[in-house]
């Protein structure tokens, strides 16, 4: 059995590899929508729901190095865990997601400026806690629905998972009209018969 490579890489040896042409690819957990608004040149969007459900599918076409990249962090390494769970031991976090990516001044491409997914989160939770409060003042039992969300994100944080961000990421917001897995699976395999395109 291969030992498994170290998990994190920083943006810098990141950087560092794709300039020096070794078979790398970068693959963005992100939604479609967070992909379109800002991604690193020449990754590929295979949205995390999407890879857990046809993990082997994927699997196939992933057989040199893998950086996984979501915003910070959290999705990448949900990621990772399928991937080597699965058998996969060539596969690296980046080290600050698309965050730290940034911050380093490295090249994007960008689209339209969408919210990102933990935005969407914390917009949708907060807006229920504050409804339900505001509401209980004249219906009292609102306050289990605050309750019940409050629960919910600290489950979420002990879980490292996100119900609420799961079901937001289905939203046609969230979605592109290449999610589907064969469309990606086609990227995959295209790529290993041509240079992948830095798009």
């Amino acid at each position: 059995m291969t030992e498994p490579s170290p998990a994190t890489l920083d943006p810098a040896a990141l950087r560092e590899l794709l300039d020096s042409g070794k078979n790398v690819r970068v693959v963005d957990v992100r939604t479609p929508g967070e992909f379109e608004s800002v991604h690193i040149p020449g990754a590929y969007n295979v949205p995390l729901d999407l890879l857990r459900e046809h993990r082997d599918e994927f699997l196939a076409h992933l057989d040199e190095n893998v950086v996984l990249v979501c915003r910070s962090g959290q999705r990448a390494t949900q990621a990772e865990e399928t991937l080597r769970t699965a058998g996969l031991f060539n596969v690296h976090i980046l080290e600050g997601g698309m965050t730290g990516w940034e911050a380093n001044g490295f090249s994007v491409n960008r689209g339209v400026e969408r919210w990102d997914l933990e935005r969407q989160v914390r917009l949708v939770a907060g807006s229920l806690v504050l409804t339900s409060v505001l509401g209980s003042i004249a219906v009292p039992k609102l306050k289990w629905l605050a309750a019940g969300v409050g629960g919910g994100l600290t489950f979420a944080a002990l879980s490292n998972t996100c119900a609420m961000g799961m079901l937001l990421s289905k939203l046609p917001y969230n979605r592109g009209a290449s999610c589907d897995p064969q469309t990606i699976v086609a990227q995959l395999v295209d790529s290993k018969t041509a240079p992948a395109e830095r798009n």
